[in-house]
């Protein structure tokens, strides 16, 4: 590999960790704002914001949308996502596309804020809560936002890559 490549894939890695660890620290500073700030007292579970929008402080002990809720196993959703994140993270070292590595950086930030939930409470703090009359949406978080977005953008990137070649 010529030192040209080896720096592209060098700033391509930095970039994607630079944006994983804004995302990081966005979704903990967020988190801490619902936990000590806003939901207090604890009986504070809801706060309505618009007619389709309320603060909702939620503990997700499964995955996305409360799926294995009643399993309680955070060691091993750890050990998951862990994996999951080292693997991103070795996608992101070879990576040489700018839209992957902020669909990689968004997802690795947002995959170990939820890691990060369930080492220090067992269950993940979720608390945006979008409602359109009575039906809600599962409430989720910054970093559950993030992962989201990070996803649709790496399809997007696998859509694009594949008409780029075959042009």
């Amino acid at each position: 590999m010529g030192a040209k490549n080896r720096q592209m894939l060098t700033g391509q890695m930095l970039t994607g960790l630079l944006i994983a660890l804004v995302i990081f620290a966005i979704d903990q500073a967020s988190k801490w704002a619902i936990l000590s700030e806003i939901m207090i007292p604890p009986d504070h579970m809801v706060i309505e914001i618009t007619s389709f929008f309320n603060l909702a402080l939620v503990w997700n002990y499964g995955i996305s949308f409360g799926i294995f809720a009643g399993q309680r196993q955070p060691v091993l959703l750890i050990v998951m996502a862990t994996a999951i994140v080292s693997v991103l993270l070795v996608w992101l070292y070879r990576n040489t596309s700018p839209l992957v590595t902020w669909a990689l950086g968004l997802v690795i930030g947002g995959a170990i804020g939820n890691i990060v939930d369930r080492l220090r409470f067992g269950a993940v703090v979720d608390f945006l809560d979008f409602h359109i009359g009575g039906y809600h949406w599962p409430a989720f978080n910054v970093a559950d936002s993030s992962i989201f977005i990070g996803v649709v953008l790496l399809c997007v990137s696998s859509m694009v890559g594949e008409r780029e070649n075959k042009a």
